[in-house]
């Protein structure tokens, strides 16, 4: 975002979301180039702005959505947004369920994510008849074992492929269900930066696991694959993320990478070696305290991303440049301090622009998302919370 662009658009409630369009577009570029000819399917829980999505469907190269929750898939294709949509996570959202099998229309364009019978009971739980067929993704473990010990996202229990054919013949015979893909997502590769300018050492040996994981994993989904083969011709076989879309993309059994976090950029994803960054979203919250001459307060701002706490999920201030956070008060829900060189020219009402550690879920604390092109505030659009939807 411009320093010329560094104004709230308008006399608006605070905090302002900014989406920077040009960023965007270039980010959705560079990850289907970094794709090689494999779709993206974006993952909206990185998004959460449905004009957003419909911007990164309409970049070539891009197919599909990776859905978080059965509720938002639905709302996803009743709106149009698209009509693919993989649930990336299970379900046992009997209502949801309840609407998926009663709509051939939607149990056509969706398709949930299974990795336990339980959650075909659950399905079955729902539903008189079998007569709409469910389709079914199964997802596979992808982290990384050794020594006895698991790297990565705590996810699927299907790791051996004897296991994945077990699950995969019970979907297969059981009346109302396609087996339609498998999913394999390797977090510890997408997800974890690799190139801290502070931490090399730590830097060096997270490159390490990552090039064990991909190697690993290569052999775990091909054992899989052949595994699947006599059983079901798949339509898809998910993978990946905005961090490991090159080593993704590379393994012959995937057939579509999944990206989202690499449209926004969050603070997490500044220090990797596979792409340079370019941040897109910004939020932009009022000086409303001077309590001393270099210390100027902002009205709320504390937007702490999920996962381990740390350091690393605090939101960082971002324009003016200058400003940083005490080590007393962080991010705080109500204020938050700020000091720093830029700290003493602040005026009261003046804006400083931060941005989230943790895409997408900027756009849970606001309603609207103001979208910036070069120097000028060119439209606003309804987060999934302004739409009314939730988790």
């Amino acid at each position: 975002m411009s320093a010329a662009a560094a104004a709230a658009p308008g006399d608006l409630p605070t905090p302002v979301a900014v989406v920077d369009l040009d960023a965007f577009d270039a980010n959705a570029a560079d990850l289907v180039r970094r794709a090689a000819g494999k779709p993206v399917r974006v993952a909206s829980k990185s998004i959460r702005v449905p004009a957003l999505l419909r911007r990164a469907l309409a970049t070539p190269g891009f197919a599909g959505v990776l859905g978080y929750t059965l509720r938002e898939a639905l709302w996803l294709e009743e709106q149009g947004v698209t009509d693919d949509v993989l649930v990336a996570y299970p379900t046992v959202d009997r209502s949801a369920l309840a609407r998926l099998v009663a709509s051939p229309a939607a149990a056509a364009h969706v398709t949930i994510m299974v990795d336990d019978v339980a959650h075909l009971d659950v399905v079955d739980s729902v539903r008189s008849s079998s007569a709409v067929p469910v389709r079914v993704a199964l997802e596979v473990d992808a982290g990384l074992r050794v020594r006895g010990q698991h790297v990565g996202p705590k996810r699927s229990p299907l790791h051996e492929a004897d296991r994945v054919v077990r699950l995969a013949r019970e979907v297969l015979e059981r009346p109302g269900f396609r087996l339609v893909g498998v999913m394999t997502y390797e977090g510890q590769v997408a997800g974890v930066p690799d190139a801290m300018p502070t931490q090399r050492a730590r830097s060096a040996v997270v490159r390490g696991l990552k090039s064990a994981s991909v190697t690993q994993l290569s052999k775990r989904r091909q054992a899989v694959a052949d595994a699947l083969r006599p059983l079901v011709d798949l339509e898809l076989w998910n993978g990946g993320g905005t961090g490991s879309i090159e080593t993704t993309v590379a393994d012959p059994v995937v057939t579509e990478v999944a990206a989202g976090s690499g449209l926004l950029v969050p603070t997490l994803f500044d220090h990797y070696r596979s792409f340079d960054p370019r941040p897109a979203a910004f939020f932009g919250v009022p000086v409303v305290r001077r309590p001393s001459a270099d210390v100027a307060t902002v009205h709320g701002g504390g937007f702490v991303a999920s996962g381990a706490a740390g350091p690393d999920r605090l939101p960082t201030p971002w324009a003016p440049a200058g400003l940083r956070l005490t080590g007393l008060e962080g991010a705080g829900e109500v204020q938050t301090p700020l000091t720093g060189p830029a700290a003493g020219h602040l005026a009261i009402g003046d804006l400083v622009w931060f941005r989230h550690a943790k895409s997408g879920e900027l756009f849970e604390h606001t309603d609207r998302v103001h979208l910036l092109r070069g120097e000028r505030f060119v439209e606003e659009v309804p987060t999934y919370r302004g739409h009314g939807l939730v988790s």
